[in-house]
């Protein structure tokens, strides 16, 4: 068997910034195993695989090195560059994910990618995991939870890059993972997300966790449209749009590779 796969950094205009992921397009599902296999043999954050239904519809499966995942935007992002890569007349997509329904993905102007998703808005947390406050060298203002995360808010955006975690202790927050967060002076606020139960350390750029950043700092900024990084090592600029209960989320990519797996 022979696969095209295509790896692409996402949430970036140059090469080796933002997030990659490996972007896997078939006409029928693989194996479970199969699908894990890959991506575990990827090692990047995500490997999506994407089935067409319809010139503009697909079906799409995410997984991690460690384990499929419910929803990543990120790699999401990647498929739909491909895919209108592919289809030069295409201006919009919709994808559907099990966990999150359909999702609607635009051509934006000046080269970005425009994906709706739903919002998953964070509530504020008063019983805090002992892991998590002992798991993170900074202790929070602020915690909150949603379906993917614990959102832990700093005062400012030097604690933020200065936090230190304890992934082991991290991992005992399964199934959810951890994104720190903070007002920022150059954009809206900054995040950092550390997955190690799901995926790994850290992860570069988190497209996901933006459906509960966004909503979040939109309340507390009074404002709808808002400029985010993520301050990981590669780093990653995320443009949102809060919209009732959606959150557009706009990014743009790169090709890295384009190759064939031989299995």
């Amino acid at each position: 068997m022979e696969l095209e796969i295509n790896i692409i950094d996402a949430f970036t205009d140059v090469a080796f910034k933002g997030n990659s992921a490996a972007v896997i397009i078939t006409e029928e599902w693989l194996p479970d195993s199969l699908m894990q296999s890959i991506a575990t043999e990827n090692n990047l954050s995500e490997t999506a695989f994407v089935k067409q239904l319809s010139r503009q519809e697909y079906e799409i499966r995410w997984f991690s090195p460690i384990t499929e995942i419910d929803f990543c935007g990120h790699a999401t992002l990647a498929a739909s560059f491909v895919i209108f890569e592919k289809n030069l007349s295409i201006q919009t997509l919709r994808f559907y994910a099990k966990a999150v329904g359909h999702l609607s993905i635009n051509k934006a102007e000046n080269g970005y990618i425009e994906m709706i998703f739903p919002s998953r808005a964070p509530k504020v947390l008063h019983d805090i995991p002992s892991a998590l406050l002992t798991g993170l060298s900074i202790q929070p203002e602020e915690v909150l939870l949603n379906e993917q995360a614990y959102f832990v808010v700093y005062e400012n955006e030097d604690e933020v890059n200065a936090v230190v975690t304890d992934n082991d202790l991290l991992k005992q927050l399964a199934p959810y993972d951890v994104v720190v967060t903070a007002r920022s002076t150059e954009y809206d606020f900054v995040s950092r997300y550390f997955w190690p139960a799901n995926g790994g350390e850290e992860d570069p750029v988190t497209g996901s966790i933006h459906t509960g950043l966004a909503p979040y700092w939109s309340e507390k900024l009074a404002k709808s449209k808002l400029v985010a990084y993520q301050a990981s090592k590669r780093g990653g600029e995320v443009i949102c749009h809060v919209i009732d209960k959606k959150v557009a989320i706009l990014g743009k990519a790169v090709k890295y590779l384009t190759g064939t797996i031989i299995i």
